[in-house]
């Protein structure tokens, strides 16, 4: 028998197309019918516990969804007069659209979002904070009908707010998140499509993109697929609540019909943290003169920052971030709102439909303001703020913090106390803003440290609303 020999590169290239032929051919074929398999199994589980269940568009197959979308009238529409305004090919223009179609479209998966995501928010949440459910309005939740598409309307202060909501939510529905162009890296986005959410270009000028994506979230909103949006548009950079930006919730008015059978009912919900982990960079990405660090001190400082806890927990000084807290406030049903004003969104376009969703945006801010938890460390915030750099006693600061939370109880806000012991929530408030060092202590006495006011106010700010 003759051995044949063959150059180097062929037998590198036949081995590289093998091993992809197997890879496409064989394993992802296997994993996606494990996959599948698994997912039926957990659909058949939690859609006997889900308060709003698995909406047959959420199973649809993404090809499916796909070409639905690329069918839509106002879809052909718009590729119809941007092929004649920009003199550009139909062939070439559908398959710009059809690449923006498979950017948005998410491929929801029960498996991967109710046993892997599920499973990774609870860890991740509880192992960096104390978790609590805050105040719930139980009664009016009730009341809302079982086919109407719910909007988790909440705002938003730290990229823990998709971790927490999804968490909290579970045991209520499986929430479709708009997601900015950070998480589209891969694998991340494989992921987070797989967990119903889907890509959005956030500040995009693209009339053709913004009518591909609108006309989506139209499709699922009419579909009654729960979903989760900040009208904020991005991070508090201040603390404070930002004006509103409602691309999103306008493009959800335009699958809701008045007259038909499906309610569009938004659901108010607040969050607090003691601390945002990413309190610094906010505050340095809102001042246009600071200079951000390069990549190199980015990667430095994140693992001083682990280093840092890591000793703390090698000492058993570590407490976690502090408690973050969430608040689900009375449902906004669209069908009562409109009613109730003589509205149809359906009739509105133009000016008026302009400041017809510019009202309703100022109106869901307001129930989602009222509803933001006051946690331990913005309580402080203020009152120390308050005092400017005069030291206080923690006997004299307490009794500054139970003045505080009668007014801001009064004013109809919620304040979450923990152990239902002020003693106790002062005390775990004042150790994580010492161990920051945001707060001095000498003789006795407490003062906010000099050079850490505008973080100790980015905190403060966050229920400064409830005190206007």
């Amino acid at each position: 028998m003759e051995s044949v020999s063959v150059p180097l590169w062929l037998a590198v290239l036949g081995g590289v197309l093998a091993a992809w032929a197997a890879y496409d051919k064989l394993l992802m074929p296997a994993l996606r019918w494990f996959v599948a398999g698994r997912a039926n199994v957990v659909l058949e589980d939690v859609s006997t516990r889900l308060r709003i269940g698995i909406r047959p568009f959420q199973r649809t197959r993404r090809q499916i969804l796909i070409h639905r979308l690329l069918g839509d009238p106002k879809v052909q529409a718009a590729v119809e007069q941007y092929a004649k305004q920009n003199k550009v090919p139909m062939p070439e223009v559908f398959r710009t659209v059809e690449g923006y179609a498979r950017e948005i479209v998410p491929a929801f998966n029960a498996y991967l979002y109710f046993r892997i995501g599920y499973w990774l928010g609870r860890k991740v949440a509880q192992g960096l904070y104390r978790v609590r459910l805050g105040f719930v309005d139980s009664e009016a939740l009730k009341k809302v009908a079982e086919n109407a598409t719910v909007v988790f309307v909440m705002n938003h202060r730290s990229n823990m707010d998709y971790i927490l909501a999804g968490y909290l939510a579970a045991e209520q529905a499986a929430l479709s998140y708009a997601v900015g162009e950070w998480a589209r890296l891969w694998p991340l986005s494989a992921l987070i499509r797989s967990m119903g959410a889907y890509f959005v270009r956030r500040n995009s000028k693209d009339e053709l993109y913004r009518r591909v994506l609108e006309r989506y979230i139209a499709m699922a909103t009419q579909a009654g697929v729960p979903q989760a949006v900040f009208p904020e548009g991005g991070l508090t950079r201040d603390g404070l609540m930002r004006e509103p930006r409602l691309g999103v919730v306008d493009y959800m008015l335009r699958g809701f019909w008045l007259d038909g059978q499906r309610d569009l009912v938004f659901v108010p919900l607040g969050l607090n943290y003691d601390r945002v982990l990413e309190d610094r960079t906010l505050l340095l990405s809102a001042n246009p003169d600071a200079r951000g660090p390069s990549r190199f001190w980015a990667i430095w400082n994140t693992l001083g920052f682990a280093a840092n806890n890591l000793r703390l927990m090698l000492k058993s000084d570590w407490h976690r971030f502090g408690y973050a807290c969430v608040n689900f406030g009375a449902p906004v049903s669209m069908k009562d709102y409109c009613t109730l004003r003589g509205l149809d969104f359906q009739k509105l376009s133009g000016e008026a439909r302009k400041l017809a969703i510019a009202e309703l945006g100022k109106h869901l801010m307001a129930r989602v303001g009222a509803i933001v938890p006051v946690v331990p460390v913005p309580l402080i915030a203020w009152v120390l703020l308050g005092r400017e750099l005069k030291p206080i006693s923690e006997l004299e600061l307490k009794s500054a913090v139970e003045t505080l939370i009668g007014k801001i109880e009064s004013a109809g806000g919620h304040v979450y106390i923990p152990r239902k012991d002020l003693d106790y929530a002062v005390t775990v408030g004042l150790r994580m803003l010492l161990l920051r060092r945001l707060v001095e202590e000498r003789d006795g006495l407490f003062a906010g440290h000099a050079p850490e006011l505008p973080l100790l106010r980015y905190y403060a700010n966050s229920i400064a609303h409830l005190l206007r």
